[in-house]
């Protein structure tokens, strides 16, 4: 069983009053007025700037985020949260040039760094991810607004709101990070 933990803290540098978190949370306001600063104790999560896993979102690991402002350019708060479980098997996912798995399809098993170098593609704006967790980036080279992926299909991607969002890399979520 993996358990995680995490403390949210209202103010910047580990400040004013806390919540501990050791699962999902999709809204925080019930505990906290706002949230600019957290300790991950231990396991992998994402945080999310809206309630219910909604807006940008950002992975963190076991560290310190003393002003999620300065880390991460957020222009408020987190409001939700994801405990990623660790996973100790294969990872291979599916994806896709276009949505509704149209277009170029290849076959990953490993990080890419940039799918315009290894496969050609020109984007990845669907995906099914069979095995593993992954994290996607917009841009190459594991950079830009990011999406966590667990196993399942994905005919298009949204965030905050956006849909038809596309990804340029993929990073395996590994049991190192944990």
């Amino acid at each position: 069983m993996n358990m995680g933990r995490i403390t949210f803290y209202e103010e910047r540098n580990f400040q004013g009053r806390s919540y501990d978190c050791t699962s999902d949370c999709s809204d925080m306001s019930s505990y906290l007025s706002r949230c600019q600063s957290c300790r991950v104790e231990s396991g992998c999560w994402m945080v999310y700037e809206r309630n219910n896993y909604m807006g940008n979102q950002y992975f963190l690991k076991r560290g310190e985020y003393s002003d999620f402002t300065q880390h991460f350019g957020m222009s408020d708060s987190i409001r939700s949260c994801r405990m990623i479980p660790m996973y100790r098997g294969n990872y291979r996912m599916r994806i896709y040039e276009r949505e509704s798995f149209g277009g170029q399809m290849h076959e990953m098993m490993d990080d890419c760094e940039s799918i315009m170098d290894r496969y050609r593609m020109s984007s990845c704006m669907s995906c099914n991810v069979m095995e593993g967790h992954w994290l996607m980036y917009e841009q190459p080279h594991f950079r830009g607004k990011m999406m966590y992926m667990r196993p399942g299909e994905y005919r298009n991607f949204s965030m905050g709101g956006m849909s038809g969002m596309k990804f340029l890399s993929m990073k395996r979520i590994m049991e190192s990070w944990f």
